[in-house]
């Protein structure tokens, strides 16, 4: 139980006082009322005593009595009504709250920290007020009336003839049996006689004479002279008094109840009852009431006063009286008691209480005591059967005895007043209230064994309880408590005899007996025993008291504590007490939140809610309701849906308080602030027909690191381009979307009249649907002008000519669902936009709304769902940046940088692009041209300069030549159109190619290493402000088979510059469907043949392979070869060599063709200085349609072909500068090797689809680098090497001296031997046969080369000597030349045979240098193709 501010020691004498009747005179009554009192209010301060008492018990010794107090109260004569009763103890329990300010006691037991309330006042006001109103009952007589005072007043004609009338109706009050009410202690009552005199207005000598006469009829003993009112009432606010009355009278005050302890119980007789008036509060405000009858004298409790009388007042008196109740119940908080007495009065007033108590009632209790004693003594005297005899004769009116059981149902014996038994039961009870516990504990404990022997168990209950509280009160506590007697005497008063009331009395007192010996234990089982249904009240305070039993235990119970609360909690509700039960949920939420028990918690903050609600303590009920929903809630559905309609109720009434309030925060739907995206400009347009625009930037697109840093590079590298190589410093790359992965520590730049789109990520964590209507997003705006100054005024929502906002009029979040709105916001001004949050009106879906079968009422939400309840408020979007991880600090602290995404900045108008792509395919056959075309719209109010692409692919597509010359005409629409640029021919010799020139400049494209910004070819250079243009586009599949993700970015300017935004950017990702085509491989060897028309260098084979690889996938019958063309600076085709006339050059499905031309030198004019720039692109055709190789697009694809794979060669090789001489030799002798010589095959493949036949279009290019290495159009897929064992080695340090390959080295020089098939010899003529042999020598490389011939070799390997016979070189055996670049020399030798015989004839040596090298670099130049001749005799 919780803590007192009385002991136990002190609460049970408080509880139990002599009871003292009060009969007034009307003069007597309205002396008191200029006090505002009532005579027993008057006298209730002072009726403690302030010093001891003494009296002699029966055995003659001295008893002292301390802190004797007596209880006076006005004579009732109807018991109190149980629902008054009720009422009163109701009232009590909610006019006693926790004082505001209190600091709790704190509790900490294991992990929990309580803060509880350590006293419980309104349990200490409701067990105070309980005890005084208990009704008055015949098995005890602890508050029967001992004494009774008949007060009159010396003002009176004649106050003796007034103290007779009290007299005479105190004894009709008492023996007449027409009152059952009140009771009286004993037959005969002390009359106390008391004169009550006005000092400032009554005649003092009157008033001692008068009581001369009294003391002389009644005896000095039995009457007191009262002097009050020393002052007059019109000086009462002249000198402050203190005011004793208000700690006692206040709750009466509170619950009026004055009004009825001052009515009809006045009255004296029924003579003056035209004069009885009914007052009301205490105040002078009387009503007239009109013929009251003697069975008015009702308890103050009663609930309808003279309800049941025929002369009730009519109904208009009594609501005039019902407003002056009101009236006047208002008019007392400023009522002042004893207005009209001194302290001196004060004092008489005490004095008189002390001459009641010493010289009346006292004196008159002990005698009674030895009366009492002395009949005890008297039975004890006689034997057991004479006294069963006499207490037969003593009780003739006694109910006949019964059987046990049905005196337990009757509740036992009903004794008459003259009882023996009840006489022991009076002693004990008189010695009880005078404080000799140890006289009462022997007097109950014998009438306890008499009530038992009788089965009087209502009786013997009373004897039972309080015997266990006298022995618990004996001084020197000579025995134990006897709990188990009040335990029999609560079953007894509860069970059998169906009374609640006493046995709640006997908890109340054993339980605070129990706290102050620490059993705790048992007083909470005590206490939870007696709650039951039949009251609310009363259970909620014992269960309340149980739990701090719980709390203040040695080891405290915490969980039992918050239980019992709760259901404290709940039985105060019931009760109809809000405040106390919100006081207890709040206090048992301590121990239940956060410890994961969701439902209870859940259970707690609903009632929390509602009983806040109910005492309008508004934003506690938000609290609670919002505690619910942002747990996550493991209800059922419809308990969600009922907490959520509560709590938007509760929210609608909070709102209505406080309309132009701000905005209240909303604790649903949940938002991911992290999640949030920012995205600045318009939305994409979609497909229209063959029409698509570019894919750009949208909401729809997955975050992807790696594609965003492909994207960053291409803007870095087109912004360098456009700023002549270097990236500016204040360059920072474009971001249209914003999220948690990008880069938001600076403010982003948005663009004015451009739209700005917020995606807010919403999840409903309830099982209900949450709709969302006009949901829109909350910004605050600081406009500037335009010099880029603050305006005057910061601007906030609302501004719609500043900025306007896009409403959504409803979005619904299904239940559990996650789900992201985009919210638009339209700058029209420039300026800093801060945007805060989201505001929107939260509510519930509810089926149709139906009114009596109407439908929707008129002004009802009519969308597209119904809507419940809702309420507007908002939600902040609050983005924590990223933490910092950069320095020391920021490491070892936890910082978060800034995330400025919801801060943009508004700029000036800006030039904006659209492209649309048209006839764009998604699928191509690898090498396949196709054309399409590419609009460019500019939907800005400003013009666009500078355009360009660029893109990781640049091989992938063109816009054509620089100069119209180089570009075909766009084709008709006929679906065979070619797209390259054709002329047709007449037949020339066949196999003989078409020679033309080309420069890269013209193309757009060097052979750099860099990617390149291609700009577009825009008229003008200028796009103006609404205008369109559309320009061809040729696309070529790429080389590898798959899926291809092709990036576009398109970078523009504007014409006016900016100096926060320079540029903008539009991307698109074309994606690429290629399908396998054609395979082709390409070797160059060196012909042997030395001669051409020119009589200079060296002729080159060429032989050309190509393979249908296309499996039919794509519906290809069949691929023709159109063209074979080549591109070199230096090398040209020359013609076919082994094309057969009228052949078509077709390759079915897995077919392979073999082509050889014949190459030579380009030749070059005399002054070309460009000559190095220009390619010569040579044609051979196979059909009569030339296509124009050096033309668009053709070119385009060769030269960005050729830029790529340089950039994939320079990727692979490392740059080594040339350190020596030495090893630019070795470059030279490598060059000789080189050819660079590019092949172009174009083709046509025959498709059928949706039975029509098309004709696609392609090129294939081979770049033969080397003579005598393979070169393939697309690198082949290696295949991953097998798992092979770790082999650990340690590098050598040799510098390996840069030498050129023999490969190279026999590429130096060309040799060749001119010479007879076969020779015809006469040997028996002639034995030696001599054969003229030329050996022709060309130098390969542009340098000059030292050659030196040695005839003097022989074969020495078997497998020769077998095959060939031997021979010998006749003349000179070595040589030694030098030849120029390129230049050819013959030598005329002679070799000599002596048989017939195939004979080998390129045994000759050959060494060649540099001439300019000392080192040689000497290495065998054996021709490997052996020079066979034929001997034959002829």
């Amino acid at each position: 139980m919780a803590q007192c501010v009385q002991s136990v020691q002190e609460l049970i004498p408080d509880s139990f006082v002599p009871c003292v009747a009060a009969l007034c005179s009307d003069e007597a009554e309205r002396l008191t009322r200029l006090n505002h009192l009532s005579f027993a209010e008057l006298l209730k301060p002072f009726s403690r005593l302030t010093s001891e008492v003494h009296m002699r018990d029966p055995n003659n010794q001295l008893h002292i009595i301390k802190n004797l107090k007596i209880a006076v109260s006005n004579i009732v004569t109807q018991p109190p009504q149980p629902g008054a009763i009720g009422k009163l103890l109701n009232d009590v329990v909610s006019g006693s709250q926790p004082a505001e300010g209190l600091v709790a006691n704190v509790i900490t037991a294991g992990d929990y920290d309580l803060n509880i309330s350590a006293t419980t006042p309104w349990f200490e006001s409701y067990r105070e007020t309980f005890l005084q109103s208990m009704p008055a009952s015949d098995h005890e007589f602890l508050n029967h009336y001992l004494a009774c005072m008949l007060v009159a007043s010396s003002a009176e004609a004649e106050p003796m003839e007034q103290f007779s009338k009290l007299s005479q109706e105190q004894h009709r009050i008492q023996h007449n049996s027409d009152y059952s009410y009140p009771k009286w202690f004993i037959p005969n009552t002390l009359k106390y006689y008391v004169l009550l005199h006005d000092v400032t207005s009554g005649d003092e000598q009157r008033a001692e004479s008068i009581y001369e006469e009294m003391k002389q009829k009644y005896g000095t003993q039995g009457c007191y002279l009262l002097k009050i009112n020393s002052r007059a009432p019109n000086r009462a606010s002249d000198e402050q008094i203190p005011d004793p009355w208000s700690q006692y009278l206040q709750k009466n005050s509170i619950q009026n109840q004055e009004s009825y302890e001052d009515g009809p119980c006045t009255m004296t007789s029924s003579k003056n009852s035209d004069s009885n008036l009914l007052s009301l509060d205490g105040l002078d405000n009387e009503v007239k009431v009109d013929g009251l009858p003697d069975n008015c004298r009702v308890h103050p409790l009663q609930i309808d006063q003279c309800g049941d009388t025929p002369h009730n007042t009519d109904g208009s008196d009594h609501a005039k009286s019902a407003s002056s109740v009101h009236e006047t119940k208002k008019a007392s908080t400023g009522l002042i008691r004893g207005a009209c007495l001194t302290l001196t009065d004060h004092d008489r007033i005490r004095q008189f209480i002390q001459e009641f108590t010493f010289r009346g009632l006292l004196p008159h209790v002990e005698k009674t005591i030895r009366q009492l004693n002395d009949q005890l003594i008297s039975r004890k005297g006689l034997s057991r059967s004479l006294f069963s005899a006499t207490k037969k004769w003593f009780s003739g009116s006694k109910v006949p005895e019964k059987s046990i059981s049905e005196l337990k149902s009757t509740s036992g014996l009903l004794y008459p007043p003259e009882a023996p038994e009840l006489q022991i039961r009076k002693m004990a009870d008189l010695c009880f209230l005078v404080q000799h516990y140890d006289l009462a504990y022997s007097c109950y404990h014998t009438a306890k064994k008499d009530f038992l022997n009788d089965q009087a168990m209502l009786y013997a209950a009373g004897a039972l309880e309080m015997a266990a509280v006298s022995a618990f009160l004996q001084p020197g506590a000579p025995r134990p408590y006897p709990a188990h007697y009040m335990d029999t005497a609560i079953q007894t008063y509860r069970d059998i005899c169906k009374n609640m009331v006493l046995a709640e009395r006997c908890v109340l007192l054993s339980a605070e007996i129990l706290k102050s010996q620490s059993k705790y234990a048992e007083a909470a089982a005590l206490l939870i025993r007696l709650t039951s249904e039949d009251s609310d009240l009363r259970s909620a305070l014992l269960l309340e008291q149980a739990a701090h039993c719980f709390i203040n235990m040695k080891n405290p119970m915490v969980r039992k504590y918050a239980f019992h609360m709760i259901l404290a909690g709940h039985r105060f509700s019931k009760a109809g007490q809000k405040k106390h039960a919100l006081r207890c949920y709040c206090q048992a939420m301590q121990v239940y939140k956060g410890k994961g028990w969701s439902l209870a918690e859940d259970h707690i903050n609903f009632t929390i809610g509602r009983q806040s609600y109910t005492l309008r303590q508004l934003d506690n009920a938000v609290s609670a309701f919002r505690h619910i929903l942002i747990n996550e809630s493991k209800q059922s559905a419809a308990q969600q849906g009922a907490f959520l309609r509560e709590y938007l109720y509760v929210y609608k009434n909070v709102n209505q308080l406080s309309p132009d309030g701000p905005l209240p925060q909303l604790p649903l739907p949940y938002i991911n602030s992290s999640a949030t995206r920012v995205f600045f400009g318009h939305d994409r347009r979609p497909a229209d027909g063959e029409k698509q625009a570019a894919t750009h930037v949208s909401l729809d697109q997955e975050y992807d690191a790696e594609s965003s840093q492909q994207w960053r590079e291409l803007e870095e590298h087109v912004v360098a381009v456009a700023n002549k190589g270097v990236i500016p410093s204040s360059f920072y790359p474009t971001q249209y979307c914003l999220n948690s992965y990008s880069d938001n520590s600076r403010f982003p730049l948005a663009v004015v009249e451009e739209p700005i789109t917020v995606e807010v990520a919403f999840r409903n964590p309830l099982k209900v649907p949450l709709l969302l209507s006009d949901l829109s997003l909350l910004w605050k705006f600081q406009p500037k002008d335009t010099s880029g100054k603050d305006t005057e005024k910061e601007r906030v929502t609302g501004e719609p000519e500043m900025i306007g906002t896009e409403v959504i009029s409803e979005f619904l979040i299904n239940s559990e669902e996650s789900k992201v709105a985009r919210l638009k916001l339209f700058p029209h001004h420039i300026g800093e936009l801060h945007i805060l949050g989201v505001v929107y009106n939260l509510g519930t879906i509810q089926g149709s709304v139906t009114v009596d079968g109407i439908g929707a009422l008129p002004g009802c939400h009519t969308g597209k769902h119904s809507l419940g309840m809702s309420v507007r408020g908002r939600q902040d979007l609050e983005i924590q940046g990223p933490r910092l991880n950069n320095t020391k600090e920021e490491k070892t602290s936890v910082k978060y940088g800034p995330d400025r995404r919801l801060d943009p900045i508004v700029t000036e108008e800006m030039p904006l692009l659209e492209v649309f792509f048209i006839h764009f395919p998604t699928g191509l056959l690898c090498g396949e041209i196709r054309k399409a075309y590419v609009e460019f719209v500019n939907v800005s109010q400003c013009p666009l300069t500078a355009l360009k692409v660029v893109s990781k692919r640049p091989e992938f597509f063109t816009f054509g030549g620089n100069t119209a010359a180089l570009t075909p005409l766009s084709p008709s629409t006929s679906e065979n159109c070619s797209a390259y640029k054709t002329v047709v021919t007449a037949s020339p010799s066949l196999g003989t190619a078409f020679v033309s020139t080309a420069s890269s400049v013209d193309f757009g494209t060097g052979t750099g290493q860099q990617l390149e910004a291609i700009p577009v070819p825009l008229p003008d250079s200028v796009l103006l402000p609404g205008a369109s243009v559309q320009l061809p586009m040729w696309l070529r599949g790429p080389d590898e088979e798959g899926v291809h993700e092709i990036n576009f970015l398109f970078y523009y300017e504007s014409v006016k510059k900016q100096p926060k935004k320079r540029h903008r950017i539009l991307r698109h990702t074309a994606v690429i469907c290629t399908s396998r085509s054609l395979n082709v491989r390409a070797t160059v060897c060196r012909s042997n043949s030395l001669e051409d028309e020119e009589g200079r260098g060296g002729n080159m084979l060429v032989f050309v392979d190509v393979e249908n690889t296309n499996t039919s996938e794509a519906g290809v019958k069949e691929f023709h070869m159109v063209q074979v063309s080549s591109s070199s600076k230096h090398w040209q085709l020359h013609r076919s060599v082994n094309i057969s006339e009228n052949r078509d050059a077709k390759l079915a499905s897995r077919e392979k063709g073999k082509f050889c031309f014949k190459a030579v030198r380009c030749k070059q004019k005399e002054g070309d200085k460009q000559s190095s720039e220009k390619y010569t692109f040579a044609d051979i055709i196979f059909g009569n349609e030339q296509i124009i190789s050096s033309a668009s697009p053709c070119a385009d694809f060769f030269y960005r072909s050729l830029s790529s794979e340089l950039r994939r060669t320079q990727d692979q090789l490392p740059a080594y500068p040339e350190k020596n001489a030495s090893e630019g030799a070795v470059r030279l002798i490598e060059k000789c090797s080189e050819v660079d010589l590019s092949i172009v095959v174009l083709w046509k493949a025959y498709v059928v689809e949706d039975n029509k036949q098309l004709i696609l279009e392609g090129q294939h290019h081979v770049v033969v680098r080397t003579v005598g290495k393979e070169a393939c159009s697309h690198s082949q897929k290696q295949e991953p090497p097998e798992m092979e064992l770790l082999k650990f080695f340690r590098p050598e340090n040799t510098t390996v001296s840069a030498r050129p390959s023999v490969e190279q080295l026999s590429n130096l020089i060309k040799t060749s031997l001119h010479y007879p098939e076969s020779f015809h010899h006469p040997f028996h003529q002639k034995s030696l046969c001599l054969v003229p042999v030329t050996l022709l020598l060309s130098n390969c490389s542009k340098a000059e080369v030292d050659v030196i011939v040695d005839l003097r070799h022989k074969t020495t390997s078997p497998e020769a000597l077998e095959t060939h016979g031997s021979f010998t070189w006749l003349g000179q055996t070595q040589y030694k030349l030098q030849l120029k670049s390129q230049e050819t020399h013959s030598l005329q030798l002679k070799a000599c045979f002596v048989h017939t015989g195939v004979y080998n004839l390129g045994t000759p040596r050959v060494f060649a240098k540099l001439s300019d090298q000392v080192t040689v670099f000497e290495t065998s130049q054996q021709n490997s193709m052996p020079a066979l001749i034929i001997i034959n005799n002829a």
